[in-house]
């Protein structure tokens, strides 16, 4: 068991013993030894789900990068193909299964597809020679994925670019599917709320796929209250803007790939008297992050500016509590002390970790005049990142200034890049004024989008994530739990798509009665991304004393603004 996924109202450990479980009944259909083959994407949502020890107890012995031409070689009677359903990887799987064949002797080829089986990808394989070959050709239904107690993703890259450019729904189908699943482990969600043209579709599946499934009665004691679907494009602004937490920073700068960062190693070489710096480290510090951890708990959503001061106190704490050990006078007081060691030096190995993560970050300044940036050439997604910012928050940019930008960035990066300003138009993210009406201040003024004397310190509002900012997307999650929608039905009609609410009728005895005080639970999927900045936010109002809702965060991608806009570039030939 995994206990930081189980230390909130929804225990998500469920969830993960039953993706594990259906991983080791495939495993297990694969008698003998074996060797998995791995497309590289799926290897970190993986390890999130099983570790080495548990392939190694079924019987898997060798594990490969999928690449062209040969496998390298292993003498294991199975190779087990973990793929994604994509054409250019069944070309390189028929790659290595010819290969194989020739080497000899004979091997029992499997093929897993994650999420969903493909006949296009099947057709391939057979029109390459090789399907045959396969002797299992299964599917593997891992779509959400649980990251914290709190925190789940499908991991799907091309989510927002797939349903908002190219119109293509795979990735809201496996949303509905994997909400499917959270309902039968954890019972059937009896409200329904969405905003936007996604979030209506994916609640039109859930409906469908409930009535396809008429014969058998969820009988599990509901666990979620309310279902809010969200579309990304119903709040483009946040992903854009700089996250400004702890969490938020990290993966701004240095990128956060399933719970894992890679950090600059020389904050983290230990320090020697006399060494002059010589033989420093080369190698990337990789760190684990998520809530198993106390103290990057304790600090992952506050502000940057108010981690400095948790981490000076926890110096103290740590270092008195080591001060203890010279008034340990009986056996009894230095038994006492001995068993404490472990989780007090894992405490300073976690404090001298974060302290300098927080001087990294520190050094690291930002400078946000478009001209100059350009000017300058600063990364374009830094550049692209702060033009659609500006023209989302005024409804679009004048066609003189679209214009100019536009010819300045292709001057200056190269004309190939039209494709991906091309792509931020269709997006929606880059756009001329209408001459129509900017509705961004009143969207602004009735929602509170900005707060001034914001206390980063000790938060009372969720703006604290961007310094005065409040996320849309969570401002809507906040009115929705309380008063109700009904309170902003102007805005909400100037938000792009429909909003809906729908009811799943729950079986006489199922009903939930509310004890005095309870909160409810709310399960807020993002269609297109989500941010650790709105996370941060989404947590913070779970820990309000007088909060009614405990929040569950499902996404189909972890994003930041800069892995939001690379998933929209293109990359020309």
């Amino acid at each position: 068991m995994a206990a930081h996924l189980s230390y909130g109202r929804v225990n998500l450990n469920v969830l993960r013993e039953a993706v594990r479980r259906e991983l080791r009944e495939f495993l297990d259909k694969c008698a003998g030894s074996k060797a998995i083959v791995w497309d590289e994407y799926l290897t970190g949502p993986f390890g999130l789900i099983a570790q080495y020890s548990l392939l190694k107890e079924h019987e898997v012995e060798k594990m490969f990068t999928l690449k062209g031409s040969r496998l390298p070689a292993a003498d294991v009677k199975n190779i087990i193909f973990f793929v994604r359903p994509r054409l250019e990887l069944m070309d390189i799987i028929a790659e290595n299964v010819l290969s194989e064949d020739r080497r000899g002797p004979a091997r029992d080829f499997h093929i897993l597809f994650v999420p969903r089986r493909s006949l296009l990808c099947e057709q391939r394989l057979k029109d390459l020679g090789v399907l045959g070959s396969f002797i299992h050709r299964e599917e593997y239904s891992l779509d959400l994925i649980p990251f914290d107690g709190d925190l789940l993703s499908m991991e799907s890259e091309g989510a927002f670019k797939e349903c908002y450019l190219e119109g293509d729904q795979t990735s809201l189908y496996h949303a509905a599917k994997g909400l499917m699943t959270l309902q039968a482990l954890y019972g059937t969600i009896p409200q329904i709320f969405g905003k936007g043209e996604c979030a209506r579709q994916v609640a039109n599946m859930m409906i469908r796929m409930k009535r396809e499934f008429t014969g058998s009665q969820n009988s599990i004691f509901p666990v979620f209250d309310n279902l809010l679907l969200l579309d990304r494009n119903v709040d483009l602004l946040t992903p854009l803007a700089t996250q400004l937490t702890y969490e938020g920073l990290i993966d701004e700068i240095y990128g956060i790939q399933n719970s894992y960062v890679k950090l600059p190693p020389e904050k983290f070489a230990p320090k020697k008297q006399g060494d002059g710096g010589k033989d420093l480290p080369t190698e990337a510090k990789k760190l684990q992050l998520n809530s198993a951890e106390e103290l990057y708990a304790e600090i992952r959503d506050r502000n940057f500016n108010a981690v400095g001061s948790v981490l000076s106190k926890k110096a103290k704490v740590i270092s008195a509590a080591f001060e203890e050990r010279h008034n340990a006078k009986t056996v009894g007081e230095i038994k006492q002390f001995v068993s404490q060691l472990p989780h007090m030096q894992a405490a300073r190995g976690s404090l001298a970790n974060h302290t300098s993560i927080a001087e990294l970050i520190k050094d690291i300044t930002v400078n946000n005049y478009i001209e100059d940036c350009i000017a300058r050439k600063h990364p374009l997604i830094k550049v692209l990142r702060l033009v659609c910012l500006q023209s989302v928050c005024n409804s679009g940019l004048k066609q003189k200034v679209l214009d100019y930008y536009k010819r300045e960035i292709l001057q200056t990066y190269g004309y190939e890049h039209i494709l991906t300003l091309n792509n931020l138009e269709k997006a929606g993210l880059l756009k001329p004024q209408t001459g129509g009406r900017n509705n961004y201040p009143t969207i602004r003024k009735t929602l509170r989008l900005w707060m001034d004397d914001v206390n980063e310190q000790n938060p009372t509002d969720i703006s604290y994530v961007y310094s005065g900012y409040a996320p849309l997307s969570v401002r809507l999650a906040q009115l929705l739990s309380r008063p109700g929608w009904r309170s902003i039905e102007e805005v909400l009609r100037i938000l792009p798509g429909p909003h809906f609410e729908e009811r799943q009728p729950l079986p006489t005895g199922l009903q939930k009665k509310r004890q005095p005080g309870e909160s409810r639970v709310t399960l807020i999927f993002f269609l297109g991304g989500v941010t650790f900045a709105e996370i941060a936010a989404l947590r913070f109002l779970s820990q309000l004393e007088d909060g009614s809702t405990e929040y569950v965060i499902a996404t189909t991608k972890l994003i930041n603004g800069n892995s939001w806009m690379e998933a929209l570039m293109e990359t020309p030939f």
